[in-house]
């Protein structure tokens, strides 16, 4: 690998675990109260807790992609959303972002030792450079909506 891949794939990995042009998903959950997970504020078609599970299974079957030829996705858009408005355990939520953050460890190790620019031979054209920006532009954006449904909840202060 040369010097220009790793100062790209340093800087792609920065972007999918956020935290400088934009918050991580990590500090935007930071301090949430649990009973508002599945709250849908007022002129919001989400909760968070459908924020997460969304941020979860897109990331999840971006991820699969990548690695298996055999993948099959979800059918869009009924099956990346969840119906519940909350999780039905304290377990469900644990396990989701546990989740994401595994599949994000993987796509970066993946990252890591995958040619950048060669495109999936069972894609249409996209590649691992590709798929990461996806990744970390979808992530910010709903990690984004995060903030903005704390902050109509009236449960976000600046850091």
């Amino acid at each position: 690998m040369d010097t220009n891949d790793k100062v790209i794939i340093a800087e792609l990995t920065k972007l999918l675990l956020g935290g400088s042009a934009h918050i991580s998903l990590k500090d935007a959950l930071d301090g949430l109260k649990p009973n508002l997970r599945g709250v849908k504020a007022e002129n919001m078609p989400y909760s968070i807790w459908q924020l997460v599970e969304h941020i979860r299974i897109a990331q999840w079957d971006m991820l699969k992609f990548c690695k298996d030829e055999e993948h099959k996705s979800p059918k869009w858009p009924d099956d990346y959303w969840p119906k519940e408005s909350a999780p039905k355990h304290e377990s469900d939520w644990d396990d989701a972002l546990e989740q994401i953050n595994a599949d994000l460890d993987e796509f970066i190790e993946l990252l890591e030792h995958s040619n950048l620019y060669q495109k999936l031979p069972h894609g249409s054209g996209q590649s691992i450079f590709m798929e990461a920006l996806q990744i970390a532009d979808h992530n910010a954006y709903h990690i984004g909506e995060i903030v903005a449904v704390r902050r109509v909840l009236g449960d976000w202060k600046s850091k």
